[in-house]
């Protein structure tokens, strides 16, 4: 059976992020998306298949309900694939562009959700006042999604932390969902403020208070940083002034990775419950680090030779994380390795088990084979095999750290606070969420310090023997 995923998509960021997804998926399931006729765009294309087996792109089509509902199946002519998706901003703007881009005729049209006023960078704003007053039309878009799959596994969230939508209203969604269906699966997508990359002054206060509701909330959350994306694009990518397409491209892959086991076949499969079981050790420790290999440009990839060697070495390597963390801050709690094409278990075996034995002292002792790998045989559209990284490390403290910091200072000061009081908010609200993320980070230290001992009982055992 099918298991469905809803993709809601909230804020400027978290629609640009979902707008390359859409885009990167269409094209992996051989969907076309350039007709202006609405009986024509999200319809299957076999000619866009990539099937070396001259299966007449049976691969493509594997599983594409997941995230593509079929409209008028009883003309298969005119089947055309919806995306399940639920597109959400508290401004018309971008919700105008995706309805004007190619992808925009593949919509379903009353699942644009937008108010008219924007919560313009207030995290208040996009939780309390403006958000809360379209929030019931948003759930009620994602409840008859909910009621069209045979089998919703969850629902994934892209949002950015830093501003007023994604953050203030992307929060609120997740707690309303988390009500409403506490069985399903709640992932996101955030993006967070990094240290050279920021355009919004009030970003810390944005990213703790959602940080705040992201520990509550949400069972699976894959960190993103704008600075590490720019690094990517620059260094891996030679792109000497790259945009946010570029950039969300990116990301694309890397959620493309994350779902690859639920839309297609493979040796050992996955998905987001056994991510969450093998990943989340404890509940409040689920910030993902997310890396991506190979990453590189269409010119350079004609040239390169990859093997599992190659791709498993690369997605250890701090230039191919989405996150500017260093692994050297902190050590592994659990990992995972997704990947795609032509590869071999007794290969990816052999070098993830080279890789622990040769890094021991960057995974913690206490938590023995902690690096789990899925195969999907199905390779990406950009490479013929790829691999999709997923860390639970305590070096994301690091990011945590940077933000209760940043915080600190300003609200010691009280410096922009009246523009979140004059929502409703209370400065109580501040206080609770900043000391939620400081116990964050010291159970990161602690997670991180802990010594693996043998019990007294399991000494005395032995030493009778």
């Amino acid at each position: 059976m099918v298991r469905e995923l809803i993709n809601v998509q909230v804020g400027q960021c978290g629609n640009q992020i979902g707008c390359a997804f859409w885009q990167a998926i269409a094209a992996e399931h051989a969907l076309n998306l350039g007709s202006e006729n609405e009986n024509q765009a999200g319809v299957f294309m076999p000619s866009l298949a990539h099937d070396e087996d001259g299966n007449g792109g049976f691969d493509e089509l594997e599983k594409i309900d997941v995230f593509f509902r079929l409209v008028d199946p009883s003309k298969p002519q005119e089947t055309r694939h919806v995306p399940r998706a639920v597109i959400v901003d508290l401004e018309p703007g971008t919700i105008d562009v995706i309805k004007n881009s190619t992808l925009g005729h593949m919509f379903r049209t009353d699942n644009f959700v937008f108010g008219a006023n924007g919560a313009g960078n207030n995290w208040a704003k996009g939780h309390y006042t403006e958000g809360a007053e379209l929030v019931d039309d948003v759930l009620d878009r994602v409840r008859r999604e909910m009621e069209d799959g045979d089998c919703v596994q969850g629902v994934q969230l892209c949002h950015s932390v830093g501003g007023g939508t994604g953050s203030g209203m992307g929060t609120l969604l997740l707690l309303k969902m988390r009500d409403a269906y506490p069985d399903k699966i709640t992932t996101t997508y955030s993006v967070y403020p990094s240290p050279k990359v920021s355009d919004t002054v009030v970003e810390p206060y944005n990213a703790v208070l959602s940080s705040h509701q992201l520990l509550e909330n949400s069972d699976e959350t894959f960190l993103i940083d704008n600075e590490a994306l720019f690094n990517i694009a620059s260094e891996k990518f030679k792109l000497p002034h790259p945009n946010m397409t570029q950039l969300n491209n990116i990301v694309a892959q890397s959620m493309c990775g994350i779902t690859a086991s639920l839309r297609f076949p493979g040796k050992l499969n996955s998905d987001l419950r056994k991510l969450g079981v093998n990943l989340v050790p404890f509940p409040r420790l689920h910030f993902f680090l997310v890396s991506q290999a190979p990453l590189s440009n269409a010119e350079s990839a004609q040239h390169q030779t990859l093997n599992v060697q190659s791709i498993t070495t690369a997605v250890w390597k701090p230039s191919n994380f989405l996150s500017n963390v260093r692994p050297s801050d902190g050590k592994f709690l659990a990992t995972n390795i997704i990947y795609r094409g032509d590869v071999q278990s007794e290969e990816v075996d052999h070098w993830t088990e080279q890789y622990q034995t040769k890094h021991q002292d960057d995974f913690v002792e206490w938590i023995p084979n902690n690096i789990k790998t899925s195969i999907v045989i199905t390779p990406p559209q950009t490479s013929n095999m790829s691999a999709t990284f997923l860390a639970n490390t305590t070096a994301l403290k690091g990011i945590f750290q940077r933000l209760s910091t940043q915080f600190a200072a300003m609200y010691r000061r009280k410096a922009f606070l009246h523009w979140y009081k004059n929502e409703g908010m209370d400065e109580m609200e501040f206080e609770e969420a900043d000391k939620n993320v400081k116990d964050l980070i010291t159970e990161y230290q602690d997670k991180q310090d802990a010594v693996y001992e043998e019990d007294e009982d399991e000494e005395s055992e032995e030493e009778s023997i």
